[in-house]
């Protein structure tokens, strides 16, 4: 079963940046990454999934618009609008489920 990170008020904590994440605040840009990525490849199967189901989310309406564009050009700018926002929606929810699996500051 899935677990989240949970403060001591039993709600998720979710983390727009790494250095949010109380194990990773005291590290390099290059630390935090490379800890985040080994922590991302200890997710459990539910936990990928929905991080893999919340990313189709974020891509199917852009390559939708992109199906557009022969009938509204501006579809293009929309579809572009989209991809670029793509980490503000994913980043955020990786390091937040990640972040359970990140050893406790010592």
């Amino acid at each position: 079963m899935a677990t989240f990170s949970m403060d001591t008020s039993g709600i998720m904590r979710f983390y727009f940046s790494t250095v949010q994440i109380p194990q990773l605040a005291d590290l390099s840009l290059a630390e935090r990454v490379e800890k985040i990525n080994q922590a991302t490849t200890q997710l459990s199967v539910p936990e990928k999934m929905l991080l893999n189901v919340f990313k189709l989310l974020v891509i199917v309406p852009a390559f939708a618009l992109i199906l557009r564009t022969s009938t509204d050009w501006t579809s293009i700018l929309w579809a572009a609008l989209v991809i670029l926002l793509y980490p503000f929606f994913i980043k955020p929810l990786q390091y937040s489920l990640a972040a359970q699996y990140l050893p406790e500051k010592g």
